[in-house]
């Protein structure tokens, strides 16, 4: 090699790598991230139907999931409607306190460690 020149040598895409590795890491959060029961509770203002709509729409129900589950709510003051990661559940009653905002009801639900 002559003299007062470099030789090149070729590094790892330290890009791809740490990409590899985020996903990785990412990846074992979401198995080991703890399962949480979404709860719906009842009151005397929101409609039954927006209800349904909420749990269909929004928790992916199927028609007569929903309705079981809003009439368990209706008559025992809270139901469950699922079981889900945290982030997920937490998303998901996001949204359904937004809708219910957005028509102006009090629908709640809340979340609790499985």
């Amino acid at each position: 090699m002559p003299e007062g020149a470099m030789q090149l040598v070729a590094e790892p895409d330290i890009e791809e790598e740490l990409d590899e590795r985020l996903d990785e890491e990412l990846e074992t959060e979401e198995t080991v991230e703890s399962m949480w029961r979404v709860l719906v509770h009842n009151d005397d203002f929101t409609p039954y139907e927006f209800v349904i709509f909420v749990l269909r729409s929004i928790f992916g129900l199927s028609s007569v999931a929903a309705e079981l589950i809003t009439y368990a709510a209706h008559t025992s003051g809270m139901a469950l409607v699922a079981i889900l990661p945290k982030t997920e559940a937490q998303r998901r009653v996001g949204k359904a306190h937004f809708a219910a905002q957005l028509e102006g009801y009090p629908l709640t639900f809340t979340i609790e460690p499985e």
